[in-house]
């Protein structure tokens, strides 16, 4: 379980969260949801380390951020953010690896070896290993990123938006294989996204957020309702059902 007490942050003086408590359940999918400037990605990064926690304290599996060394984090959970900035001479299954260096520190064994074998699999990127990342599609990237984070075989995954840049095919396996993982390997997930109905169709868990506050949270049906969406977005949403899952229909 990850554990959040009491965490605020600002920016240049500027509020973004205001005394955030929560919990994120373990082995399940939790989705973060709500409009642009809600906190989502600040909150995710806090908890992933990305940024100092200012108040308030971050715990993962007992474990309290501020003071684990970023070695044992390593391997505790694994991280793909928003934006992402490396060389465009790097090959794709370069780029999978680096997600094998917490456990060999350098040294490769067959074992790293055929973990990042199995992510290019995975991510239908084996055709593409050899290419460099500036000779590859946006999606095909994204995808990539995805794989290397993959490779880390941690038990939690904190993905800020991981559908960017994927097409309908590839953003739904996508989903599909992250709630594949926690099913059944036990893995925890939680994502930022931003199209609310594979938050619907897939997530365990959801926690609205706006204005650097939680609006609401638990089970999908609990959480995405007609009012409180309306109220999150601040314009008049629909919501139906599909397979015994919410349908949200927000485009008309």
């Amino acid at each position: 379980m990850i554990q959040i007490r009491n965490v605020d942050f600002q920016i240049h003086g500027n509020p973004i969260l205001h005394d955030i408590s929560t919990s994120i359940p373990k082995g399940q999918l939790t989705a973060l949801i709500g409009p642009n400037g809600a906190g989502k990605s600040t909150l995710l990064k806090l908890i992933a380390r990305l940024e100092k926690l200012q108040s308030g304290s971050v715990r993962i599996d007992g474990l309290d951020l501020s003071a684990t060394p970023t070695e044992k984090l390593a391997l505790v959970m694994a991280v793909l953010s928003q934006h992402t900035h490396v060389s465009s001479r790097l090959r794709l299954c370069e780029l999978v690896g680096f997600g094998r260096w917490p456990h060999h520190h350098g040294r490769p064994s067959a074992h790293d070896r055929a973990e990042i074998t199995r992510a290019l699999e995975l991510f239908d990127l084996t055709a593409l290993a050899d290419r460099f990342l500036d000779e590859v599609s946006g999606g095909q990237a994204q995808r990539a990123f995805l794989a290397m984070t993959f490779a880390q075989a941690t038990d939690w995954l904190l993905l800020d938006e991981p559908l960017n840049n994927l097409d309908m095919a590839h953003a739904r396996a996508l989903m599909r294989h992250l709630a594949g993982l926690v099913r059944d390997q036990g893995k925890s997930i939680t994502v930022v996204v931003h199209e609310i109905n594979y938050a619907a169709a897939w997530a365990d868990h959801v926690i609205a957020m706006k204005d650097g506050r939680i609006l609401a949270e638990g089970p999908p049906a609990d959480v995405l309702t007609e009012p409180l969406l309306s109220r999150l977005y601040d314009v008049p949403v629909a919501v139906g059902t599909h397979q015994g899952r919410p349908l949200i229909l927000h485009h008309v």
